[in-house]
């Protein structure tokens, strides 16, 4: 009896159903720093972020990091089976189980290679029946892996779907997003485009349905983050961008903007801020996040903000008139942007603008612009009558705050 083979095969199965357990089944955060799916994931995703950014062509690379999530959960469910052959050859050679192979003589190379057959023909529930065992110790061991194989099986056919609906139901609001804040988004571009006649119930109805997104998010992505290497249908749509951008729009409606969408604008902030912390946690981000916190990004210039808060009142947004709104910005971009800033990195996925882009001729138009530019005259005549109205007022307004600041 080789005890050293006994024990390893012991561990292996041990840990490949630990693993599977906590990867499909447990729908909590997956813990443990010696996990074969942390470890597959850190040889495999660094090394592929590595050569697509030295050797693939900028068009492509996008491309070619989608690849990664569905390719990696195949190669996932690979390594899975071949270490439960593996232990479970090894439990076989270390019981120095009998069986019959009339085909080759009995050496130790032939009773390690009939082990891993026999391992390898049970697990996938092939049954050949060329090699059979000849002790009760061999069939008791035989019924268990072909049960294990069975659950295996099972587990695999159960988990994809569930990944690929929480993948599409994840997609739905990042594509909705794309009229609504630009692609890629903005938040001032979606702050711009909700200055219509209703414009902040919209908005509020809009960071309510981000608000579940985010709860979705913790329950789905935190239970599977393999989700989270997943792209977006479109090069300049992420989940991430989305999220960070929903997050911009929120700080600027608790620290910049006055209207009746503050308090939404605060509890989809809490959930947006919670989803990127805990996520930055799967990932193991804490060195990341605190050298962001240590030398802040510049994702918002000074001028940058002069002339996002220049379009957003000249759009009629009443502004917070004193000095303190941006240092209060300040204060809460620190809340969620070292979060942010560290996901970017590792995920190799850009974070959005705050301010629109200007128009360029050269460029083309997204879908909103086209379809905005074709309404009727009287319609453009009404939206240059409230746009006048909307600028007197903000100037009164200004006017008053700089008087009576608060």
């Amino acid at each position: 009896m080789h005890i050293a083979a006994i024990l390893f095969g012991c561990v292996f199965l041990v840990g490949v159903l630990l693993d599977a357990f906590q990867t499909i089944i447990l729908p909590r955060r997956p813990v443990g720093r010696f996990r074969i799916t942390r470890f597959f994931i850190l040889v495999t995703w660094s090394p592929w972020g590595y050569l697509i950014d030295h050797w693939a062509s900028r068009r492509s690379r996008e491309q070619l990091y989608s690849f990664y999530g569905p390719l990696s959960l195949l190669v996932l469910f690979v390594v899975w089976a071949l270490l439960l052959v593996a232990a479970y050859a090894l439990i076989y050679l270390g019981l120095h189980v009998p069986f019959a192979d009339p085909t080759h003589p009995i050496t130790h190379f032939e009773r390690l290679r009939s082990c891993v057959y026999v391992s390898g023909t049970t697990l996938f529930t092939l049954g050949l029946g060329d090699v059979q065992p000849a002790s009760h110790v061999a069939r008791m061991l035989l019924v268990l892996e072909s049960g294990t194989g069975l659950g295996f099986v099972a587990l695999v056919i159960g988990y994809v779907p569930v990944l690929y609906t929480a993948f599409s139901h994840r997609e739905v609001s990042v594509a909705l997003l794309d009229a609504r804040a630009g692609s890629p988004p903005a938040a001032g571009e979606l702050l711009l485009r909700h200055n219509f006649s209703g414009g902040h119930d919209a908005l509020t109805f809009l960071l309510a349905d981000w608000e579940r997104w985010c709860a979705e998010m913790l329950e789905t992505h935190i239970s599977y983050p393999l989700l989270c290497y997943y792209r977006s249908q479109h090069d300049n749509q992420s989940w991430l961008a989305a999220l960070t951008a929903i997050l911009d729009t929120c700080a600027l409606l608790i620290t910049t903007i006055e209207g009746p969408s503050t308090r939404q604008a605060q509890l989809t902030f809490a959930i947006g801020r919670h989803t990127l912390v805990d996520l930055g946690h799967v990932f193991q981000q804490e060195k990341e996040e605190q050298r962001y916190r240590d030398s802040p990004p510049v994702r918002l210039h000074d001028d940058e903000f002069a002339r996002l808060c220049e379009m957003l009142s000249t759009a009629g947004f009443s502004l917070c008139g004193n000095v303190e709104s941006h240092e209060r910005l300040s204060a809460i971009r620190k809340l969620y942007e070292p979060h942010a800033c560290a996901m970017a990195d590792y995920l190799r996925l850009e974070l959005p603008l705050w301010a629109p882009i200007p128009p360029d001729p050269l460029r083309k138009r997204d879908g909103w612009t086209t379809v905005a530019n074709l309404r009727t005259p009287a319609a453009i005549a009404d939206r240059l009558t409230r746009h006048i109205s909307s600028q007197s007022t903000s100037s009164s307004h200004l006017h008053d705050n700089e008087s009576h600041p608060f």
